[in-house]
């Protein structure tokens, strides 16, 4: 097993401490603003349903103003927004480089990213329910909790599922740019020093991080789509 392995991948026994380290950043990356992103997105994406026009807490300039400014952060190109938030993110994090470097940019881009969908999935709850709630005697925080929140489980676990993705791919980019990672692992070994094998294990890595986030995230869908 292990010749074969030599094989196919030449390189990968004298660069399979960097590569173990690279992989541990962009899950560090992913992990660290992924959690924050989650809290963030969905207040953020609560909060473009219930002060929209009908909403239960309609505040329209409240609604406005986040809006407008999802929209954009969101079109910004990732690798520019890295650049602009360089002040920011050596205030906060003390560094703009390496993985404590990468979170604040990461965070940024993946907020909107994120409350967006979960602004989608949100949306998705029979406006009917709501009403009956409220007829109940819910009150407006009871309905964002037992009726919005509940209901969409199954459509916020799809969406979560994306947003973990596109962070994978936004973590990768990253390290292309001096973040550490995978993104700087393939780019150092496997471009700069033409080891196509490491390039081809990075991208196998990659596709099966993605493939566990879907998995998981199938699981949970089936567990609580009623």
């Amino acid at each position: 097993m292990m010749a074969f392995i030599h094989e196919i991948a030449p390189n990968l026994e004298r660069a399979s401490g960097h590569l173990t380290q690279s992989f541990f950043q962009t899950v560090q990356m992913v992990t660290g603003a992924g959690v924050i992103s989650f809290v963030f997105g969905i207040i953020f994406g609560v909060c473009l349903v219930v002060t929209r026009p009908g909403g239960i807490f309609q505040n329209l300039v409240f609604y406005n103003v986040l809006d407008k400014v999802i929209n954009i952060i969101r079109s910004v190109p990732f690798l520019i927004l890295i650049i602009l938030l360089i002040p920011l993110t050596r205030m906060i994090m003390g560094t703009a480089i390496g993985v404590q470097g990468a979170l604040v940019p990461l965070v940024f881009a993946t907020v909107p990213f994120f409350a967006r969908q979960v602004e989608t999935a949100v949306s998705e709850v029979d406006s009917g329910l709501i009403e009956a709630s409220a007829a109940m005697g819910m009150s407006p925080v009871q309905i964002i909790w037992r009726v919005y929140l509940r209901e969409s489980i199954p459509a916020l676990v799809r969406v979560t599922q994306i947003t973990i993705i596109n962070l994978i791919n936004l973590a990768t980019l990253a390290g292309a740019i001096g973040a550490g990672g995978l993104g700087d692992f393939a780019i150092r070994f496997g471009h700069q020093q033409r080891m196509g094998d490491l390039l081809w294990i990075t991208i196998i890595i990659i596709l099966l991080m993605v493939s566990l986030v879907q998995g998981i995230g199938n699981i949970i869908i089936k567990r609580t789509t009623r």
